[in-house]
């Protein structure tokens, strides 16, 4: 591990974006009196029939949900997107305005109300990225969706407005900006190498051995050098994919598996449900060639020295650049000592 990199500040490239962050290791040392948030884990009990997501009960819009028993998906009583919007543009000087359509939808991952992904077998996760695909594949075909993202908001420290078990879909017309710039530098790398980006990253990756967390036939779970978030995570599939829907049936449940394996490690990291931000990133649905696209899973979690202590982006991180205490070397550390 270079000494250099853990004792002194520095920038990283993030390659998928083409941005820097700043990384200050000296600063993890500095005492914390700020903001400590209140940690609740206290057990949900498996139905609440005050859950607007609980098998059986009725939403706020008066929809009743199915007495499901996995999986459950539905389109979003509260929609960011509409696909009936109006298409227009209002272009006034440098007031610019397009329209946008897209379907959002809601997935339950389970009916018990107490789970969290790292509270489900990986079989059952399975179930999910079955829906997953589906929903990728189907959302896709409509002409004018050309993005699917699909994404988990874990804990209310990160504005999950229901504790049930549950991720989205947003699915949209154009590619949203961090998804656009991860699109150019793929495609820019690619056409100058012939070879994925993240594929050639992720051989530099198993070679050195540093922020490797688990890895198994088929994937690896690493902290990526350019890590923003203290405990910032990837799930990067080994075999070339463009998409979720490139993976065998064993890939999938090799996939889950990782999911299960990520999930249950933050748990264990502060004895604590611990809260996320969690997205796949994969290519358009446009119908154009994307061989240059290399899917995968991050996880973006807020809490940094404790299940009390959050990483706040404020200030510098506002107004000038991504900053990080904890390199991502360390953090690898502290994960994978808690693997199984």
């Amino acid at each position: 591990m270079n000494s250099d990199l853990q004792d002194y500040s520095h920038k990283r490239l993030n390659i998928l974006t083409g941005e820097w962050v700043l990384v200050s290791p000296h600063r993890a040392k500095r005492p914390w009196q700020g903001q400590n948030e209140e940690v609740s884990n206290q057990k949900r009990p498996t139905y609440d029939s005050t859950c607007y997501l609980c098998a059986g009960n009725t939403r706020i819009n008066g929809e009743l949900n199915p007495k499901y028993e996995d999986v459950f998906v539905f389109t979003n009583d509260f929609a960011a997107l509409q696909n009936d919007s109006k298409i227009f543009k209002k272009e006034d000087g440098l007031l610019i305005a397009h329209s946008e359509k897209g379907i959002c939808k809601v997935v339950c991952f389970s009916p018990d109300h107490s789970k969290s992904l790292g509270d489900m077998d990986p079989k059952d996760i399975t179930k999910i990225v079955e829906v997953w695909q589906n929903e990728y594949r189907e959302l896709g075909k409509n002409k004018s969706i050309n993005y699917v993202q699909i994404f988990e908001n874990k804990g209310a420290i990160m504005g999950c407005s229901n504790p049930h078990p549950h991720g989205q879909i947003w699915s949209q017309s154009t590619l949203p900006n961090e998804v656009d710039k991860k699109n150019t530098q793929q495609l820019k790398y690619y056409n100058t190498n012939k070879n994925s980006l993240l594929g050639d990253y992720l051989n530099q990756e198993l070679k050195k051995q540093e922020r490797i967390i688990f890895e198994n036939e088929s994937f690896v779970i690493l902290v990526p050098f350019w890590a923003i978030w203290p405990f910032e995570t990837m799930i990067l599939p080994k075999r070339h994919q463009k998409n979720i829907l490139e993976m065998t049936e064993k890939e999938s449940n090799l996939f889950a598996e990782a999911i299960s394996v990520i999930t249950k490690t933050y748990d264990k990291l502060f004895n604590t449900s611990f809260p996320y931000s969690s997205g796949i990133h994969q290519s358009p649905t446009d119908g154009k060639d994307h061989s240059h696209w290399h899917w995968h899973m991050s996880f973006y979690p807020p809490l940094l020295r404790s299940a009390t202590v959050k990483k706040f982006m404020v200030g510098y991180e506002m107004f000038g650049s991504p900053q990080r205490d904890i390199t991502a070397e360390i953090a690898s550390q502290s994960l994978k000592e808690l693997i199984f």
